[in-house]
């Protein structure tokens, strides 16, 4: 039983990755018709600048405008516009003006989170589901 709990606690070693990056965050710019993405792992900005057409950004970073009912933001459509690579920040303007006191929020996928073997043995994450976190702004 002792050699599957040190087997056990080496994978899970062995699997976690050193999460570097800062923290992702929103902002407003240009008088507040458009936003700034920061935190992103430059490297990653630039190779999917690079590879990718405006609407994979759309799927990376989507604009929902929050409902009133918060139970149902998952079913919102994606706010359309244009996004942009600006040193290592990505920045989203939207086609239609944002409306003042509406709140916001950009779905940030963590692509690289989730995934440690020991996430799936204790029951934190499931084959195929992807971590997210939504970050308003208004």
């Amino acid at each position: 039983m002792k050699k599957i709990l040190w087997l056990i606690v080496l994978i899970n070693w062995g699997c976690t990755a050193k999460n570097d990056n800062k923290a992702v965050q929103v902002s407003f710019t240009n008088n507040k018709h458009a936003i700034q993405i920061s935190g992103l792992n430059n490297a990653i900005i630039q190779d999917i600048a690079r590879d990718s057409a405006n609407g994979s950004w759309q799927s990376l970073l989507p604009v929902y405008r929050m409902p009133a009912d918060t139970d149902m933001k998952n079913y919102q459509p994606v706010q359309p516009g244009t996004y942009q690579i600006r040193d290592s920040v990505v920045i989203f303007t939207p086609d239609t003006p944002f409306v003042a006191h509406q709140t916001y929020f950009v779905r940030y996928y963590k692509f690289d989170e989730g995934n440690k073997v020991s996430d799936f043995i204790m029951g934190h994450n499931r084959p195929g589901s992807l971590q997210y976190s939504d970050l308003t702004f208004k």
